[in-house]
């Protein structure tokens, strides 16, 4: 057919399918290559920021400090603190032998501590620890009037609005007096309130035997009142032998309630970045991080104006996009991370007497680290985008995607009945479980257990009645019931799509093959891998007449064969080849005669192959009779 009527019919010549496809595969093979260079890039630059010794350091920090008991009484650690007696027994015993270590094992002075402290020989005190308190003011809460008589003074809950910010006791020193903070740290978020960076303030002598003193005299004056709701304790080491900062902070929370929660927090981390040889390599993989991002940002421009809105209609454009926002969320946190610790580093190590804090900076480097992780994350998720060309993961996102509307629909009624049940567990279960004593806990309590892990003995103590009850309807329900309906819905949508591909339908073009047809493309081009010749499939052909004639086929049978077979491969290249670009094609009039015959022979095949049934039947009648 001329190429102007195949146009005028609406087909697309071969050529230029042909053409446009094999550009296509280039275009895509480029960018696996140049994607798998940018996450091998990220990979290192990444995993250069993490140093398996700060898990070390920050165990053999939480070994000293939380887990050393109190003189006299074992059983007693800064984890296990329930009273204001056990928290001075901490503050004169463990916390003042761990912070002070000024001679050797054997009571010699090897080196010149240059009137600091070297935790474990190696770890150095960077300024002074610091101890910071905040209180409530009096009748920030109402009494019931019956118990007027009883109690007259009342302590709220830790808020903004109820902070004492008056001074109280000796008033002659700083630990007396109030204080606002300069800090440019964050508010604490404890387990019973959010706490501010202002206080009653104070910072320990460099002297043991002083900071002892000053524990007993805070001590004997009752520094520690009724109106107490926290307790900072901050101090920072550094371990040049790993080029490491740890920032430690241990609170200690005063609820309205009474008694005191313990908690804490240990972060190493690399202040330092550039030292070694290898920093500087990780400089340079940063660098190239940076040069892959223009690029992309590039493309991606490109892409938006070319297809306009159609753009944002791809999910793999949108993870593109997210993909872009988080790397230069995490350029701007690291260039504020290096400007801050540049003007800072230097300020804080210039007085050694006073408290250096580097807590600010180990936070926004913390916030560094956690966009960093959720930026891998996403890279290694677009993978999916080139994968995707294969056929068995072709299956699985058509699978995910013909199920969507399903799962929505079944996400509601799971979600109604799941929340259904996290409400009656936090009430019915609040004030005696502590894996129910707030919603939010109960919520991950019932996903605890769906996957397993649960308190039944708790449960049932809280409630002998209700607590069975709830344990074995919330199991049969969301366990037995909906959670195999989830299942079902999935592998029915997933034996749908399976049976789709099994009668043809397959993916554009699969990745494996590609790159299987450019390998054995470029062994041919360097003759390591001979072509098949014409006269070879001749022979091939030859032989299949042989052994169809020995079979006992008689000439028409085997002409009319061979023009089917002939017919068959001619339509399964045009119509089942990987080089067809999209999944519906304009079918020209020959292309339809060319089907519409090969109909009729199938026809007449099928007819063919009755007939010989049925004579094979009525002999078969004729002999049983």
């Amino acid at each position: 057919m001329p190429e102007a009527s195949r146009w005028q019919q609406g087909g697309t010549p071969k050529p230029k399918l042909k053409y446009r496809r094999d550009a296509e595969i280039r275009t895509t093979l480029q960018e696996l290559l140049v994607y798998f260079i940018f996450l091998i890039n990220l990979c290192i630059l990444t995993f250069g920021m993490v140093n398996p010794h700060m898990y070390y350091l920050n165990k053999v920090m939480s070994s000293l400090f939380l887990d050393t008991s109190v003189p006299g009484d074992e059983r007693t650690s800064f984890k296990s603190i329930r009273s204001i007696t056990d928290f001075w027994k901490f503050m004169e015993g463990p916390l003042l032998e761990g912070l002070y270590w000024d001679s050797w094992y054997n009571n010699q002075q090897l080196y010149n501590l240059k009137n600091t402290s070297r935790i474990y020989y190696e770890n150095i005190l960077l300024g002074v620890p610091r101890i910071r308190q905040l209180k409530v003011r009096n009748n920030t809460c109402k009494v019931y009037s019956p118990f007027q008589s009883l109690m007259n003074e009342c302590y709220d809950k830790y808020t903004s609005d109820n902070e004492d910010l008056d001074d109280f006791g000796l008033k002659r020193d700083t630990e007396w007096k109030y204080a606002t903070s300069k800090s440019n740290s964050p508010w604490h978020w404890g387990f019973v309130g959010v706490y501010g960076n202002g206080g009653y303030i104070f910072t320990l002598p460099k002297s043991k035997f002083e900071t002892k003193d000053k524990f007993i005299d805070l001590r004997l004056h009752s520094w520690i009142t009724r109106a107490t709701r926290v307790i900072f304790i901050d101090f920072s080491l550094y371990n040049a032998n790993v080029n490491l900062f740890c920032i430690i902070r241990l609170v200690a929370e005063f609820p309205a309630t009474g008694g005191i929660l313990t908690s804490w927090q240990f972060y190493s981390v690399k202040l330092l970045r550039y030292v070694s040889y290898y920093d500087y390599f990780i400089a340079s993989c940063e660098i190239t991080f940076c040069m892959f991002l223009i690029v992309f940002t590039t493309q991606e421009i490109k892409k938006i104006r070319e297809y306009k809105s159609a753009y944002f209609k791809s999910i793999w454009n949108w993870i593109e996009l997210l993909l872009l926002v988080l790397c230069f969320v995490a350029i701007s946190f690291n260039i504020y991370c290096n400007i801050q610790i540049s003007l800072s580093l230097g300020q804080l190590l210039e007085n050694m007497k006073i408290y250096a804090d580097f807590y600010y900076l180990a936070y926004w480097h913390i916030y560094y680290n956690n966009i960093i992780a959720v930026t891998i994350f996403f890279a290694w998720i677009k993978i999916f985008k080139f994968i995707s060309f294969n056929k068995t993961m072709s299956q699985l996102s058509s699978t995910l995607s013909r199920c969507i509307k399903d799962i929505v629909g079944f996400a509601i009624m799971f979600f109604i009945i799941f929340f259904a049940y996290a409400q009656l567990g936090y009430l019915v279960f609040g004030s005696q479980v502590e894996d129910f004593s707030t919603f939010q806990n109960a919520i991950f309590a019932q996903f605890r257990i769906v996957l397993g892990d649960f308190n039944f003995a708790g449960i049932q103590q809280a409630n002998r009645i209700l607590g069975p009850i709830y344990f074995i309807t919330f199991i049969f329900f969301v366990f037995f019931v909906l959670l195999n309906m989830f299942l079902a819905i999935i592998n029915d949508t997933y034996s749908e799509v399976k049976a789709d591909y099994s009668i043809g339908r397959r993916p554009d073009f699969e990745l494996g093959k590609m790159i299987k047809k450019s390998y054995i493309n470029v062994l041919e081009k360097l003759k390591l891998k001979k072509e098949e010749k014409d006269e070879e499939k001749m022979e091939r052909s030859d032989d299949w007449a042989d052994q169809a004639r020995r079979g006992g086929f008689d000439e028409d049978e085997i002409r009319s064969a061979e023009q089917m077979k002939k017919w068959k491969e001619r339509l399964e290249e045009k119509y089942y080849s990987t080089e067809i670009e999209d999944d519906y094609q304009p079918v020209t009039q020959q292309e339809f005669r060319e089907l519409f015959l090969y109909a009729v022979e199938l026809e007449k095949e099928l007819h063919y192959v009755s007939l010989k049934l049925n004579r094979v039947m009525r002999k078969l009648s004729a002999l049983q009779n």
